[in-house]
């Protein structure tokens, strides 16, 4: 039998189960940030109402706590993944330059590394050697072994800043909305930011252990509590300064 033949007839391993990403992927930091975006604003809003101010106050303040919740989470956010990005290449400097002057000593780390984990000294050895033969791939396994970053996949500082800017920003736009319809009363607002918290709540479900109604439920609490809060210092400081 040839080995082609051979090779056919073996069996193949089946996938009989999914998981799901447990890093939460795309989702969780976009639907974080609209969450994010919507408590705080609309508690800042329902704050803001709380004291009986006119409408157009109202609008003013939400739109000015979207504008500054945006571009204060934008710039947070560029200035950690920017840190961290310059921090891990620092790193992988210092290991491509230890692979370049001590090439024995690294691939003899992977070694010792490999066989940590199990393997037999040996296949562990055998192992090191064939992935040090080319510069640039013993870099990416050293660094994804010893620092576990993947040195062709660091994170944007700017897709990182204009993904949380626009997440927030959609998010803190939903209780604005209804007083830039026309809305006089805190009610529309509340009824619109209830239903963003519920599905947001719901969405981050699809990365938890968690139901979706769960999820929905607890966000909604969570946020109603936070502008009931605001609502009640609202009122509070309203009334004493009138």
């Amino acid at each position: 039998m040839s080995a082609v033949e051979g090779a056919a007839s073996r069996p193949r391993a089946e996938i009989h189960h999914e998981h799901r990403d447990v890093t939460g992927g795309w989702l969780r930091p976009a639907v974080f940030g609209a969450m994010d975006g919507l408590v705080s604003n609309f508690a800042l809003i329902a704050g803001v109402a709380g004291g009986r101010v006119h409408h157009q106050v109202i609008v003013l303040t939400g739109l000015a706590g979207l504008a500054a919740g945006a571009f204060s989470m934008a710039a947070g956010e560029y200035i950690s993944v920017a840190s961290q990005s310059e921090l891990a290449q620092a790193e992988i400097e210092v290991e491509r330059r230890e692979l370049e002057h001590n090439s024995e000593a690294e691939e003899l780390e992977l070694a010792q590394l490999y066989e940590a984990r199990g393997l037999d000294p040996e296949l562990a050895r055998e192992v090191a050697r064939q992935l040090s033969r080319d510069p640039e791939e013993a870099l990416g396994v050293h660094a994804r072994e010893e620092l576990g970053i993947d040195p062709g996949d660091l994170p944007s500082p700017v897709l990182a800043a204009g993904s949380s800017f626009l997440s927030f920003a959609i998010g803190a736009c939903l209780p604005v909305l209804p007083y830039l319809l026309g809305a006089e009363s805190l009610w529309p607002a509340a009824a619109l930011a209830a239903i963003g918290l519920f599905a947001a709540g719901a969405l981050v479900s699809r990365v938890t252990a968690r139901s979706w109604w769960f999820g929905g439920l607890r966000q909604l609490a969570l946020g109603g509590a936070a502008a009931a809060l605001t609502f009640g210092v609202g009122s509070l400081i309203g009334t004493n300064t009138v």
